[in-house]
């Protein structure tokens, strides 16, 4: 389970202190799936951030199954069993597919080439078309978005954060992306957030979250909270766009 307790994160800026997340509180239960969407600017990454340790909150507490990690680094929390995906995934040149998901799977958990094979096949890659392949400029935005989500599911952690897994890929990737959500979800017994605009994702999610200036708009089952946000379009129903930005 994952508690925020009043959490707010500001930073410094030309015009002096800028407030960027405003006294948050929030729990998510073991084994929900939570989109969180919301207009642009309102936090979003910012929050996911500051779940996964990449930032640490001005005040506030981040308590994870009953402790408290609010000043915990990024990797600390990678232990205690949070993963997270970044909006653009990041190159590794020199790096092959499978030296990154024997990262991922640490060091307890050896990873032979039959468990890499499979986490790819799960995420929809040949895996012999990729287990050798190095993480670098050759791979589309949505080879990586997949190999990312491989490597989530290798290490088998308790909440898994995605920041808008859509961004920057084509149509035909993001219907896989949709798959492999579906089984992720149906297969893990650990939450999932996911940052996103997109319907077909928000229409996965148990609960929806609508972040607004900072602050948390609304909260609550899919049901209540879906019509809330076809009614001031917040949501993108088709037009997904490719690498080169366009539909």
């Amino acid at each position: 389970m994952l508690e925020l307790e009043h959490i707010s994160f500001d930073v410094q800026d030309e015009k002096g202190q800028k407030e960027i997340i405003r006294d948050i509180s929030l729990t998510i239960p073991a084994g929900r799936f939570v989109a969180i969407t919301g207009p642009n600017g309102g936090g979003k990454s910012t929050l996911a951030k500051l779940i996964a340790g990449i930032e640490q909150p001005t005040a506030g507490r981040i308590l994870f199954n009953g402790e408290d990690i609010t000043h915990r680094s990024i990797t600390e929390r990678a232990h205690k069993g949070i993963s997270y995906a970044f909006q653009q995934p990041v190159r590794f040149k020199g790096i092959q597919v499978l030296d990154l998901l024997r990262i991922a799977a640490g060091k307890d958990r050896p990873l032979s080439i039959a468990d890499a094979c499979a986490y790819l096949s799960e995420v929809g890659l040949c895996a012999k078309d990729y287990v050798n392949r190095e993480v670098n400029a050759s791979l589309s935005g949505g080879e990586l978005k997949r190999i990312e989500i491989a490597t989530v599911l290798a290490r088998g952690q308790k909440l898994s954060v995605f920041d808008e897994p859509e961004a920057g890929i084509d149509l035909w990737s993001f219907q896989n992306l949709i798959s492999v959500f579906e089984k992720m979800y149906a297969k893990s017994q650990g939450s999932i957030v996911i940052i996103s605009h997109q319907e077909r994702i928000l229409q996965l999610a148990d609960d929806i979250m609508i972040l607004q200036d900072g602050g948390i708009r609304a909260y609550g089952p899919k049901e209540e909270i879906f019509p809330t946000l076809n009614s001031i379009n917040m949501v993108s129903h088709a037009c997904m766009t490719n690498e080169r930005g366009t539909c």
